[in-house]
Order: structure tokens, then sequence, then C-alpha cells
């Protein structure tokens, strides 16, 4: 393994792991920020992409924008309906543990598009993240979650009140619908590559430029939780001596982070096999979950953590790791 793959692998976990860190703040503070977060996100990586790929608009894309225009339909949809679940009663372990289960998706999607047949064991894993999902869901149901000047739809009161268990539900039907959504863009991703080869930096610059006018649909929730955070208790920059409001701060860690996890990751695909890029990327959302919940104190049963090991132990038998891994040590045991 090369320096410059082993480099994309610290920042992926220095990157994703700090951006959970950060989102978690900042929906604990104001869990309606979430278009507010999304729209940040995507204009801070359009305009990195303006000066940094397309050199302020010399450089023509190599795939066609109407292409462009199609991914980003799927790409913003479920962006935007990861960042809105949390308006209704999701915590973020639970939309974490939920977001694991893009195999299931994809393999549904599979099926039903591209008439794909599946050997046995993927089955049996796809069963185990099920379940898995399912426990973590219906155990979390019945878990109040923390929130600080929430706004009239996002506030829970208890999760024993049936109009907060309704819109619980909602979020439920929002990340399964992200789920599918990306799931069906990473099959019309796949098929736009083979046919205009891989241009990763320029997928991520366009799919962002791109989605920024669908934005306008929400103005008012953007503008409202712009007016929260810039209203946030103030917060003293060390050593600096300038006052910011506090989730400010959070904020812009949070669009920093975003943009090194994702760019980290998409140059570790070119730099190592499909396998380490699924060990890494697995491995660092298990120590995502396994921070949020130690740090943030966030209520986390034996009923957790049994569905946790149904979903990544079952993402690791769909992705063939043990049986790859027994394969590498016969063959290593074979040369030598």
């Amino acid at each position: 393994m090369n320096s410059k793959a082993v480099f994309a692998i610290l920042m992926v976990y220095i990157g994703c792991g700090l951006n959970n860190v950060f989102l978690e703040y900042l929906v604990r503070s104001d869990p309606g920020c979430g278009h507010l977060i999304t729209f940040l996100q995507f204009l801070f990586i359009a305009i990195h992409g303006f000066i940094m790929t397309s050199k302020f608009g010399t450089v023509q894309p190599k795939i066609g924008m109407t292409a462009y225009f199609k991914l980003v339909v799927f790409f913003f949809i479920t962006s935007v309906f990861n960042n809105w679940a949390f308006s209704f009663n999701i915590p973020v372990p639970l939309h974490m543990i939920f977001r694991a289960g893009s195999l299931i998706a994809n393999m549904i999607m599979g099926i039903i598009i591209l008439k794909k047949k599946y050997a046995a064991s993927k089955f049996i894993s796809v069963a185990m993240i099920t379940a898995g999902i399912i426990i973590c869901t219906f155990i979390s149901s019945n878990t109040p979650t923390v929130c600080n000047n929430c706004d009239e739809t996002a506030k829970i009161q208890s999760t024993e009140d049936s109009n907060d268990f309704f819109w619980w539900i909602v979020g439920i039907v929002i990340l399964t619908l992200a789920l599918l959504l990306s799931a069906r863009m990473g099959i019309f991703q796949e098929s736009l590559y083979k046919e205009h080869g891989k241009h990763p930096s320029e997928a991520l610059y366009y799919t962002h430029l791109l989605s920024l006018p669908l934005f306008v649909f929400y103005a008012p929730s953007i503008y409202e939780h712009f007016g929260v955070m810039i209203g946030s208790e103030p917060y003293q920059v060390p050593m600096l001596g300038i006052t910011i409001p506090l989730l400010v701060v959070y904020m812009v860690g949070n669009v920093l982070t975003q943009y090194l996890c994702i760019s980290s990751v998409y140059v570790l695909t070119t730099e190592c096999t499909s396998l380490t890029v699924t060990l890494v990327v697995t491995l660092r959302k298990f120590l995502s979950l396994i921070f949020s919940i130690v740090y943030f104190n966030n209520p986390f049963t034996v009923g957790h953590w049994f569905g946790t090991a149904l979903v990544f132990v079952g993402t690791l038998i769909f992705t063939e790791v043990f049986q790859k891994a027994s394969q590498s040590i016969a063959k290593k045991q074979k040369t030598n």
C-alpha cells in the first residue's frame, strides 16, 4: 500500500469521524438545521470545485451535462432526505446504523433493475443486516431524543406521545427512501462511468454545483436556521481574541470535515481495491458509532449492541471479506 493510500485512509477516519462530531453538536442544538447543513456543504464543495477542478470555468467537462442533471436529481434528494430525517426524532446513532443498510437497498435495486442473481451468502448477510436495523429501530422508537432550542415541528415532548411516534415513523420512511434512491444513483453512476470513464473530481463538483438552485425550495428553512445559527451563544476563539457564534464554529467544522471526508473516500477508491475501501468505510462507521455513544452519552442498550453487531457482521459477509481474507492467507502459505 503506497503512502497516498495510507494518507487517504487516515483522512477518512479523521475527516468522517470529526464530521459526525460536529453534526451531532449541530442537531442537538438545532434539530431542524438539516437543510442549512446540506446547503452550506454543497456551496463549499461547488466553490472549491469551480476553482480547483474547472479552473474558473476554463476546463470543459468530460461527461455531458444532461447526464449530470439526472445524477443531480438523485444526489440532491438523497442528501436532503438524509439530513432532513433529523427533524423527525431520528437520533444520530440510529441514523448511522440505518444508513449501514445501503447494501440491502443496492441488492433490491440490483434484482429489480439489473435482474441480478445473488449467492445464498448474500441473502444471509442481507437478512442479518435487516434484522439488525429492525432491532435498533424498534428499541430506538422507545428512546427519547435530547433536544435544545427545538422549533415547533421538531420538538420532542415524549416518544410515548402518539404524535411524536407518527413523526418518528415519517423519519424512518424518509431514511428508507434515501437508501433506495442512493442505490439507484449508484447503478446510474456505474453505467455512466462505463460509458464515459471515471472522473470523480468532476462528478463531485458538478453534482454539487447543479444542485444549488434546487435549494430555493428550502429557502425559508435555510433562512430561519441561519438566523438560529448566527444568534447562538458566543464563543471566544482561543488566541485570536474574537467572538463567534458557537453554532457557526460547529457549522464551519462540519462543512470542512465533510469535504475532507468525501474527497478522501474518492482518492481511496483510485488507490486501493474495493475490499480495502469497504473495510475502511465499514470500520469508520463502527468507530464513529462507538464514539457518538461514549462521547455524547447516547442511550445504547444491549439490544442496540446486538443489532449493531448484526449490521456490521452482515456487511462484512456481504462484501466477502472473510472469504477473500482466507484466500489471501492460503495464497501466502503456498508461496512460503
